[in-house]
């Protein structure tokens, strides 16, 4: 009986000390104030919301204004804005390069931004209509002077004056004709007279005087001359 009532005991657990009766009380006021701080963030969001929601609808009102540039916002509020303009059914981008720094920008449907306008954006710049349209026309003048350049052809370049009648001072007109005669090819280039070729023999009558006087000389060393 003292043996079960002994088990029992131990199995149940002890009373909790000072140590841990303070380490639970700061565990609930930790979690208690994290359940403040998320409900609070929550409200400011609707809030926020709520804020971008009136903003976008006075810009669908006004007539003379064709987009709208934010201030800066962080992650958070800037995707709240974009879906805010997706269901306005605006178009909406964000420019800038640091995260702090990055601003929205929206634009009404019928005045969706080219993507030159984009570029000035992304660029830092602001977007002039005036000196875009120059800078486009520019261009098609300098195509279209391509195009016409390319179905001409190759230019032809033609002296600005005659080489003859520019030096005739040093070299007198008639010497500048006679010197610009047409010459015309020599026919008989590379071929050799008859009449200056050394030995006029013909190849047969060559060999037969060689075998002849190879002949000789063997006939000469079978029998040497005698003293």
């Amino acid at each position: 009986m003292a043996d079960l009532l002994g088990s029992i005991l131990s199995s149940m657990e002890k009373p909790p000390s000072l140590g841990d009766q303070e380490s639970r009380r700061k565990a609930r006021e930790q979690a208690a104030r994290l359940k403040k701080l998320q409900e609070q963030e929550k409200q400011q969001k609707v809030e926020f919301r709520k804020r971008m929601e009136k903003e976008v609808s006075d810009f669908i009102q006004d007539s003379g204004q064709i987009k709208k540039k934010f201030q800066p916002m962080n992650k958070i509020e800037r995707s709240i804005l974009h879906d805010v303009v997706e269901v306005a059914g605006l178009t909406s981008f964000s420019f800038g390069e640091d995260d702090e720094c990055r601003y929205v920008m929206i634009f009404k449907k019928e005045f969706a931004p080219s993507d030159e306008e984009l570029d000035s954006y992304r660029r830092g710049e602001e977007w002039d209509p005036q000196k875009a349209e120059e800078k486009r026309k520019l261009k098609e003048l300098a195509q279209q002077q391509e195009e016409a350049a390319a179905q001409q052809g190759p230019a032809v370049v033609s002296p600005a004056s005659d080489y003859k009648d520019k030096y005739s001072h040093l070299i007198g007109k008639g010497a500048a004709k006679d010197a610009a005669h047409m010459l015309q090819a020599n026919k008989t280039y590379g071929c050799v007279p008859v009449a200056n070729k050394r030995d006029t023999r013909s190849i047969e009558e060559a060999m037969n005087e060689i075998r002849a006087k190879k002949r000789l000389r063997q006939s000469g060393e079978e029998f040497p001359p005698t003293s």
